[in-house]
């Protein structure tokens, strides 16, 4: 049974093969034909911490496979109340596929084990494949096909959403520059880092100047901790240093001096990279790891980034389903 959990599982071939088919369903629905490949099938949607863009992306594109999304959050459920293995195994006899938004990789991982039916880690500590799968598309579109990305570069913190996307284009034969002068320690997995690393195609320098020379595409993702912020505001509410709890306010201003200099901004991309694209996972935090103008610029993709969540995840979706000949 498949899985999508960190993409150390899944080849050169199986990136690719999803990749084809995202183009052909964005191109028919594009088109006006409808992508009804899956009439009665239910896409389970477990959610542990909450999201914009990954649930519209799995909801929308489930109903434009002709499937049903149900939307699942687990603090009005009764996971709670019993052993995890026994309410998972519960729920995902009510569905073909189990999407799960989760603080911990080890219970998506502790989900997929049980083979009841095919698991998507949407996002935990450690992983985003839906993500880094979408941004290969993004990416393929943007570059006339995923041949012709030869060079990224992450801007900032090292943490689950770079670590598949630095496996996926590694995979793929992408170079992969990281500037981060820290990485999210509830994020790292060795083995991932070691599976990238022996492509020869990681690159790890705080040098900006040899990381966005000849760069294709330039990543970022926030470096600020939503539990900095007070209720009435957050780090996109009124510039940077709004709201900030004082409890909080030394490691806030440790994490500016820290990860400022390496901000993606027009004038780091009109300095080193004019060409280069600006992508973001988003939600963007204004004035931390992005500005504004960047978000605006003309070389932003971001907004093209996030609607192709919906594409890829409907090709993940088949894919897991062993239906990729059926397109």
């Amino acid at each position: 049974m498949r899985h999508l959990i960190s993409l150390k599982e899944q080849s050169k071939e199986d990136i690719l093969t999803m990749l084809d088919l995202s183009l052909k369903i964005k191109s028919k629905r594009n088109a006006g034909e409808l992508t009804n490949y899956l009439p009665n099938q239910t896409l389970i949607m477990l959610f542990e911490k909450g999201s914009t863009r990954t649930r519209l992306s799995f909801e929308a594109g489930m109903t434009e496979l002709g499937g049903h999304g149900i939307f699942l959050d687990k603090k009005t459920t009764q996971f709670a109340l019993t052993d995890f293995v026994h309410e998972a195994k519960a729920v995902m006899r009510f569905g073909q596929v189990l999407m799960f938004r989760a603080k911990y990789a080890k219970d998506v991982i502790t989900a997929s084990k049980q083979n009841e039916i095919p698991v998507i880690d949407a996002c935990s500590e450690k992983y985003h494949p839906a993500q880094a799968l979408s941004d290969i598309l993004t990416m393929a579109e943007h570059s006339n096909g995923i041949a012709n990305v030869k060079k990224i570069t992450w801007l900032g913190i090292e943490n689950n959403v770079s670590n598949t996307l630095m496996l996926a284009c590694a995979k793929l034969g992408i170079k992969v520059y990281i500037v981060a002068p820290e990485v999210d320690p509830e994020s790292v997995d060795e083995e991932l880092n070691q599976q990238a690393e022996e492509t020869g195609n990681v690159v790890r320098t705080l040098d900006l100047e040899e990381a966005l020379k000849d760069t294709d595409y330039v990543h970022t993702d926030t470096w600020m901790n939503m539990e900095f912020f007070s209720a009435q505001g957050g780090p996109a509410s009124g510039g940077a240093g709004s709201h900030v709890k004082p409890e909080f306010a030394d490691e806030y201003e440790r994490r500016k001096e820290t990860f400022m200099p390496y901000q993606l901004n027009t004038e780091i991309i009109e300095k080193y990279c004019p060409k280069a694209k600006i992508m973001h996972c988003m939600p963007c935090h204004l004035g931390y790891e992005i500005t504004k103008d960047a978000v605006e610029h003309n070389n932003s993709v971001i907004f093209d980034q996030a609607e192709n969540r919906m594409h890829m995840q409907k090709a993940m979706i088949l894919w897991l389903l062993g239906k990729e000949n059926n397109i």
